[in-house]
């Protein structure tokens, strides 16, 4: 059983499966160095945010890589203090100066706060003139995509998510499959905490793989695509190297099953915008 590195989104654009998350690297030379790294072992999804503090750092690092630009695929957020119609434009002009970039392939919401319409409307304005590839959301739960779906004439697709084995997300995982959105797990590893249980230990053992490995596979055979975070070469490799075995199905569902509710981040119903 084999998964394809990319999966087909609501417009026929593909997008990795695996993707390098830059959060928590403010520091330019951690974030240049961190996506060279990336790009080095093969990695072609970059994702970050304006509230990272380092677009900068990632689009130098993104130029002085010489990889192809129709090879990248390349995703920021625009942060809560700039959501709103007028500002949620202007936010995505300064990330794109940033980034030195003439398009970003996925544009999202960083938080569904109250102005969440207004600011899918400028990202689907966005859509339109072609400045981004692929419009989508980020930490919505069902009813705040029900509450786009009313605005929108193109639907997310993507929902960008903490989900990882001790916060499964099964219900919106299965609400956005039913909406052709593709889920982008962020925190993937959860805490680490899930590294130890017997289950995953078991796995380990069973296909000479590491904890992270087991539990992104995880990821790939649920259907998620997943953002894992490092800044060891080594750990970045090792992420990325796991398209070369596969989970049985009640592997599959015994990872699921450790699901215990448990958040590393805020929950979106409770975020102090």
């Amino acid at each position: 059983m084999t998964i394809s590195k990319t999966i087909t989104l609501a417009n026929g654009v593909e997008m990795p499966r695996l993707g390098y998350g830059v959060f928590r690297m403010k520091e330019h030379d951690v974030a240049y160095q961190g996506v060279i790294e990336a790009l080095n072992a093969g990695y072609r999804a970059i994702d970050t945010a304006a509230i990272y503090e380092n677009e900068e750092a990632v689009g130098k690092a993104i130029k002085d890589s010489g990889v192809p630009r129709e090879e990248l695929f390349i995703t920021t957020k625009v942060w809560n203090a700039d959501q709103g119609f007028d500002n949620t434009l202007r936010a995505f002009e300064t990330s794109l100066k940033k980034l030195g970039l003439d398009y970003v392939d996925l544009y999202l919401t960083h938080w569904p706060k109250p102005t969440l319409a207004d600011t899918y409307k400028a990202i689907e304005r966005l859509y339109e003139e072609k400045l981004i590839r692929v419009p989508g959301v980020s930490n919505h739960h069902e009813h705040h995509l029900k509450e786009v779906f009313e605005v929108a004439n193109v639907k997310p697709m993507v929902n960008q998510i903490e989900c990882h084995p001790s916060l499964s997300q099964n219900a919106l995982r299965e609400f956005c499959s039913a909406n052709n959105i593709a889920v982008t797990a962020w925190a993937p590893l959860g805490t680490g905490i899930v590294f130890t249980h017997p289950v995953i230990k078991k796995l380990v053992e069973k296909y000479n793989k590491s904890a992270a490995q087991i539990v992104l596979r995880w990821h790939l055979d649920i259907g998620n695509i997943a953002i894992p975070k490092s800044v060891t070469p080594e750990r970045i490799k090792e992420n990325l190297n796991v398209f070369d075995f596969a989970l049985t199905n009640e592997e599959v569902a015994t990872i699921t099953a450790l699901n215990t509710f448990h958040r590393t981040g805020s929950d979106p119903d409770n975020f102090n915008f």
